[in-house]
């Protein structure tokens, strides 16, 4: 009887023991999710000495890589002012390559800490991601072939057309014209060549690459120049990160009392549109839309 007491005593002390250092790990587990979260991000960027900004690859004149390997265009433009004035110098920028698609996800699993991607504020995705005050404004278009051009939505209907995947164009056609069929890819260089070897009567995209896209390519028109709303493009940040979200949107008021948006317009997106676009149609400066 004495040793069948002893083995409970050694037994139940053991599990009390067990959920002391579970209660203590536990607790552990909770102080370094706590400290984590509490942890600055704007002080991690800093420690690291290099800001990730999600950029596109294949969207000139907005996001590119060009001939020497370099990143370019309206977004780089601003992306490197991004730098500068957080870490002191404009190179201090590391330019990590999205798709439209996975925009999202890059900002949700810390791959970048900033989103500079021509991201068009939506309901949906302000769900998802925190966007900061808009820094452009923009609306779909749908551009074709200059010998048989589509000037109305009405003639795509029971036609193929051309959408990037994650893009508002997707988003519009499939709600609002579920009789259209979509051909999605998930690169705009893909989409093009999809147009360019007429899989599709046309493609939908924001009107502001349209423009620049038809001038380039002879051949084009951008027969429906504006559909849907009148929307607006921002910098985002992941969900919650309000230190971040606040510096931006202060970074853009205070580039805004310098017109910087208008110069990085005149350095990389009036190339492309020469005088065919008036500025203050694609520009918002400051943060606040007019």
């Amino acid at each position: 009887m004495k040793n069948i007491k002893k083995i409970l005593a050694v037994f139940f002390s053991a599990i009390i023991l067990v959920g002391i250092v579970a209660g203590c790990g536990s607790k552990a587990t909770t102080d370094t999710k706590k400290e984590q979260a509490a942890k600055s991000s704007i002080e991690e960027i800093k420690q690291r000495g290099k800001i990730k900004i999600g950029v596109f690859s294949d969207k000139p004149p907005f996001g590119f890589v060009d001939a020497n390997g370099k990143n370019q265009g309206f977004d780089v433009f601003i992306a490197k002012r991004f730098a500068k004035d957080l870490l002191g110098d404009e190179s201090k920028v590391e330019f990590v390559l999205v798709e439209a698609a996975s925009r999202v996800e890059f900002l949700q699993a810390n791959k970048v800490d900033l989103i500079l991607a021509n991201f068009t504020v939506t309901d949906e995705r302000k769900q998802k991601v925190d966007f900061a005050n808009p820094y452009m404004k923009v609306a779909l278009g749908v551009v074709s072939p200059s010998g048989a051009p589509i000037t109305s939505v009405d003639q795509l209907k029971g036609k193929k057309l051309i959408v990037n995947k994650g893009t508002t164009a997707e988003t519009f056609f499939t709600k609002n014209y579920p009789d259209i069929e979509l051909l999605k890819y998930d690169q705009n260089t893909e989409a093009f060549e999809a147009l360019k070897d007429k899989r599709g009567v046309a493609l939908a995209h924001d009107n502001t690459l349209l423009f620049a896209w038809a001038r380039e390519n002879t051949g084009y028109t951008v027969g429906v120049a504006s559909l849907g709303s009148l929307d607006t493009i921002a910098p985002a940040v992941k969900k919650g990160d309000k230190e971040l979200l606040a510096w931006v949107n202060t970074e853009l008021e205070t580039l805004g009392k310098e017109n910087f948006i208008h110069k990085a317009y005149d350095a990389t997106l009036k190339p492309a549109y020469g005088e065919s676009i008036d500025p203050e149609t694609v520009v918002v400066e400051g943060g606040i839309v007019k």
